[in-house]
């Protein structure tokens, strides 16, 4: 499956710059998260500053409450980017959303940051989902 770039907020990259975002499988937008699946997570982006690592938190916004959404690998550093990470270059960021059967089924918006070794955002997006049985 070819994955689209997403459209997508940016919730606040201020040591990078976001090019682009894709979640596989993702057809469509808001994307349907389906119970039980793993979704491949690809940012593209530019760093503005040199870092020695980075770190992702993920949240799942619902009600505009951000809710910890676990993620098996956080460290960036093993996700794709070559550390440490260089001002100027620009890197791949891959990763797996697993969405849990124990999930419920709503409509929230999945916020992903990524920090770097002062806790300032390398990245920040945004986007809707469905989570769906």
């Amino acid at each position: 499956a070819l994955a689209e770039p997403l459209r997508f907020v940016d919730c606040g990259s201020k040591d990078g710059s976001i090019q682009e975002v894709n979640v596989s499988p993702c057809p469509t937008q808001p994307c349907q998260l389906h119970k039980g699946t793993s979704y491949s997570i690809n940012v593209t982006f530019a760093s503005k500053i040199e870092s020695q690592g980075s770190k992702a938190r993920v949240y799942g916004e619902m009600l505009h409450v951000d809710i910890p959404f676990p993620i098996p690998e956080p460290d960036g550093c093993k996700s794709g980017i070559q550390c440490p990470i260089q001002k100027g270059h620009s890197y791949s960021y891959l990763n797996k959303l697993p969405v849990k059967n124990e999930y419920p089924s709503i409509k929230l918006i999945v916020k992903w940051e990524l920090v770097d070794d002062q806790d300032q955002m390398l990245f920040c997006w945004k986007i809707p989902v469905q989570i769906t049985s």
